[in-house]
């Protein structure tokens, strides 16, 4: 579904443009065409501009301090430049690109599940897809549908996928999850109380305590996500100290989505602060692969998951 309304939406403005050049020539407006063409094909900057504008006024009262203008003048062309490449390719138009990579012989191997956010799927995370599959990692990425349906109905495929994933290797796998994704992730944990079945939770961006531009959503997962809600209400009351000790959480001053800054970072997990980064770009930043790879490096132990002594010390945690 996310493929195919991306899909229609992508060749939607294309045509538009063209439609809109072809009657401004064949009127004599070059200008006109040009400055429409360009608005109608780069309109969504200025829509990623308002919402920077946005996350500069929620800012204040926040411990993390306050970005430049120039971080977040940076920060704009990095998701200006990311936004389409994932949301008018990627998604729409190479959704099975990169397939799960499942190896025979994955037995004891450590494998990673990777889950997209809101109006994202699977071939969000074909950057990683390609890294993973060159070191020899098993993986699976999931698509969370319905699209604008009840976070907690995500369960059910992430319950699938992780099965997959148990039958392959045989031991609990990294999760690592984008924005919305962070919840699906948290709430398919309450549901099956599913703590031993994961070996670590990588969240990236995941509005953990809701998000400011919540209160403009219409749909039911939206509604969820916003500051405050009672659904983020009462999976905080669901959720123990151990089950969030298993979270890893990355979030940004630079995020145009999830903002404030303290709406991605969950009470009594690792949050770990990365400075100038936008929604999408952060997803694909170095350092989290690097942190991600990390925790695969350490074989799991032959009865049981691994414990936290056997694993390296954190490096940037803030």
């Amino acid at each position: 579904m996310v493929a195919y309304v991306q899909r229609v939406t992508t060749l939607g403005l294309l045509l538009a443009a063209f439609i809109w050049t072809y009657f401004c020539l064949s009127e004599g407006h070059a200008l006109w065409a040009m400055v429409g063409a360009l608005t109608i094909v780069f309109g969504y900057a200025i829509v990623l501009g308002v919402e920077f504008a946005l996350m500069g006024f929620v800012h204040k009262g926040q411990s993390t301090p306050r970005p430049s203008g120039r971080s977040v003048l940076k920060a704009w062309l990095c998701e200006a430049v990311n936004s389409p490449q994932v949301f008018c390719w990627r998604q729409p138009f190479r959704t099975n690109a990169e397939p799960d990579y499942l190896p025979q012989g994955a037995t004891g191997q450590r494998g990673v599940l990777l889950v997209p956010g809101f109006v994202c799927n699977r071939a969000f995370w074909a950057p990683w897809m390609k890294r993973l599959r060159a070191a020899g990692i098993p993986f699976l990425a999931v698509d969370l549908e319905p699209m604008f349906g009840s976070i907690d109905s995500y369960s059910g495929a992430l319950g699938r996928a992780l099965r997959r994933l148990e039958a392959a290797t045989g031991v609990p796998p990294l999760v690592v999850a984008h924005s919305m994704g962070g919840l699906a992730v948290r709430s398919w944990m309450r549901i099956t109380d599913a703590d031993k079945r994961v070996h670590k939770v990588i969240t990236i961006g995941s509005p953990h305590n809701g998000t400011w531009l919540g209160r403009f959503g219409r749909t039911t997962n939206t509604r969820q996500m916003a500051l405050g809600s009672p659904w983020l209400d009462e999976l905080d009351r669901q959720e123990s100290a151990t089950r969030r000790a298993l979270f890893i959480c990355f979030y940004s001053d630079c995020d145009n989505v999830v903002f404030p800054p303290s709406s991605a970072m969950l009470e009594g997990a690792d949050n770990r602060h990365l400075a100038g980064l936008s929604h999408v770009h952060m997803a694909f930043h170095e350092q989290i692969i690097t942190e991600a790879l990390r925790w695969l490096e350490t074989p799991p132990q032959r009865k049981g998951s691994v414990r936290e002594a056997d694993m390296p010390p954190s490096r940037g945690t803030s």
